[in-house]
């Protein structure tokens, strides 16, 4: 289950996007509905979902995932979630519906509103005021939560949720 995402549009700084279209953004500015997959500092690649519509950057990052049955931080930062997933640049640009590798698809929960915290987005240096995180309350499994935000305890966690398939 995916439990925390930050948004990016090419009118703010910190966007792939902002600057021009380049051979390595070229996907954020593609059809809604595919992965952009990028390396962050060299490091760890980032899972990102196209969205809004085509010729116009914007996306969302998938900043955390929970996994039932398995350490509740594995996928508790956007590095973690393509290391457990096995992301890497040879998923960039596919559909995120239909495709043989990773997909997202509606899970059966009935979250509202307010089971969302909405925040600033975090680890950025850029448009670092928006408040385009979100995060579900109720998991464990994020990367950092808001000031004063308890972590829950285990009875009411994200544990109910089934795992992601």
């Amino acid at each position: 289950m995916i439990v925390e995402t930050e948004a990016y549009s090419q009118e703010e700084e910190a966007c792939h996007g902002y600057n021009k279209k380049t051979p390595s953004n070229q996907v954020l500015f593609g059809e809604p509905g595919r992965f952009y997959i990028y390396k962050s500092y060299g490091i760890h690649h980032c899972l990102n979902i196209v969205t809004d519509r085509e010729n116009f950057a914007s996306g969302v990052l998938i900043r955390a995932v929970y996994f039932s049955d398995t350490n509740e931080r594995l996928a508790s930062g956007p590095g973690l979630v393509t290391k457990a997933l096995e992301v890497d640049n040879k998923l960039n640009s596919l559909n995120t519906l239909d495709n043989k590798f990773l997909w997202i698809s509606k899970g059966d929960s009935d979250l509202k509103r307010k089971d969302l915290v909405q925040t600033t987005r975090i680890g950025i240096s850029k448009a670092k005021n928006i408040k385009w995180r979100w995060y579900l309350k109720r998991s464990r499994s994020i990367s950092q939560r808001e000031k004063g935000d308890r972590n829950p305890n285990l009875k009411n966690s994200t544990n109910n949720f089934s795992r992601i398939k």
